[in-house]
């Protein structure tokens, strides 16, 4: 299983790479800072039966 995947920043535009942590199970949601530009952003992380990974980011003013 890949321990890496990318989304990119609403924000700035940027591509970002999350490390993911299987060990934290299959469905996983978290706050980060966009490394580049600061913004808060919503990590959505799912993890399949097969082991594929799906990353979604949103920025956290936008969860209103």
């Amino acid at each position: 299983m890949d321990t890496e995947a990318t989304y990119v920043c609403e924000s700035c535009g940027e591509e970002i790479i999350v490390p993911i942590d299987p060990t934290e199970g299959s469905e996983q949601e978290y706050i980060e800072d966009c490394p580049v530009c600061c913004t808060p952003i919503m990590i959505h992380v799912h993890i399949g039966r097969e082991g594929g990974i799906s990353l979604s980011g949103e920025a956290e003013q936008d969860m209103s």
